[in-house]
């Protein structure tokens, strides 16, 4: 089987809304390395999209699993609940910067923050939800209505449910200012909807699909400030953030706050579907019993792995691990941004190894290219690297290998970067 037979069944067999970056199948994972069905070797700096902080079949991992997979698979925690369920929920709740807290479980990171909003709603009484322009949150009807950008997310969807609303995000590049965001939010409160009837603000406290902008600390310390006074519950969204990858186990512990409520997934669990929505005891206990829940949510093989997560990370020192690989990276790129002979590198950034820079003009570097950045991911491909791009202008690109990765295939996958921005530019 080739990598062209399975793109022309995958055409044949799927609708083209959901978008593949690469038309290369894999066949075989291990660690930061994936190979395709006809035998190349990739080295991977995506991470399935931030989920494998502790790599690809990481055998601890794996052996919890199979541990699992012969004691049962399923039985509904709603109907028999089982010790993994509850021992992740007991571990999240310790393990987050919230005080006095509870955990629940979901299976994707969108579920997780629809179900946030739910709790949120129910502790409250209010309607009214604030994002971030930029922000990602999911695909779901309420989760896309978060979600900060419309292209590709809200294209022919129509009209987002009522009650969210949007406030800037301030990032160098989008040239706005802590300052600026915070007026506008006071203008929010003034002309479309009073603190008094907003449930939650929720924030990603590094911008994930929106170009891996951090939050700044300032930003968040206020919007404390604010929940406080106006009885707000603050939303962090630690969907991508989460689990060692920022150099802190969780990414709001940059800024020294604690949020009301917190949404965990993607690298929670290796590659298996958990997520999770962690928060203050008296906030998470105000839904009525059956209100919340989900037919596979918290899967006990998901739970299994998801306690073998936890301990590697532990194990293994990944929280430490994740800003040696990040000073790595970053002196790597700042070397590469003084040469002439790439595409320009620019606002190379990201706390720990959550680590991003943008490809601009050469005739003006306050200007995305990102085309050139599409010329960048197709040449690390050819190199042998899989990389992903994103940002509101298409122009960044992330980093997000696995915190396992060796040092060998670190540099390797480096190398391979620093061949693909020079091609990018050889092929303009």
């Amino acid at each position: 089987m080739t990598n062209s037979d399975l793109q022309n069944r995958r055409t044949a067999a799927i609708p083209r809304g959901i978008a593949t970056a690469y038309p290369k199948y894999a066949a075989k994972a291990e660690n930061s390395e994936i190979w395709d069905v006809e035998g190349n070797r990739y080295v991977d700096f995506a991470g399935g999209i931030a989920v494998l902080n502790t790599g690809h079949c990481h055998p601890k991992v794996i052996e919890a699993v199979k541990w699992q997979l012969d004691a049962y698979t399923h039985t509904a925690f709603q109907i028999l609940p089982y010790e993994p369920y509850v021992e992740v929920c007991e571990r999240l709740a310790a393990m987050a910067p919230i005080d006095d807290a509870k955990a629940i479980l979901f299976s994707t990171g969108a579920e997780a923050v629809e179900n946030a909003i739910k709790i949120a709603r129910a502790a409250t009484g209010r309607p009214g939800v604030i994002a971030f322009t930029g922000g990602f949150h999911g695909r779901t009807s309420l989760t896309m209505a978060l979600t900060g950008k419309v292209a590709p997310y809200k294209i022919k969807f129509g009209i987002s449910p009522a009650g969210i609303y949007h406030v800037p995000f301030p990032a160098p590049q989008f040239d706005t200012t802590v300052e600026q965001s915070l007026k506008a939010l006071d203008y929010l409160f003034r002309a479309d909807i009073g603190p008094d009837n907003v449930a939650a603000i929720i924030i990603e406290p590094v911008q994930g699909e929106g170009g891996f902008h951090p939050a700044p600390a300032a930003l968040l310390r206020e919007l404390r400030a604010i929940c406080n006074r106006h009885g707000i519950l603050l939303i962090a969204d630690e969907v991508q953030t989460g689990f060692a990858r920022t150099g802190k186990m969780f990414g709001i512990e940059h800024s020294g706050i604690q949020p009301d409520l917190m949404t965990v997934a993607k690298s929670m669990a290796g590659g298996f579907p958990l997520s999770g929505v962690v928060g203050r005891a008296e906030v998470m206990d105000a839904a009525e019993p059956g209100g919340l829940g989900g037919t596979y949510a918290g899967s006990p093989v998901a739970s299994a792995a998801a306690l073998a997560v936890m301990d590697v990370i532990e194990e293994e020192k990944l929280v430490e691990r994740a800003n040696v690989i990040g000073d790595r990276i970053k002196k790597r790129l700042e070397a590469i941004a003084v040469r002439n002979d790439t595409v320009p590198v620019a606002a190379i950034r990201g706390p720990g190894a959550m680590v991003a820079f943008d490809i601009v003009s050469e005739d003006d570097a306050t200007t995305p290219d990102a085309e050139a950045t599409k010329r960048v991911c197709q040449a690390a491909l050819d190199a042998g690297l899989v990389l992903l791009s994103c940002g509101v202008y298409g122009n960044t690109i992330r980093i997000l290998n696995p915190l396992t990765i060796s040092d060998a295939v670190l540099e390797e996958g480096l190398d391979m970067l620093e061949t693909a921005l020079k091609a990018a530019r050889a092929e303009k």
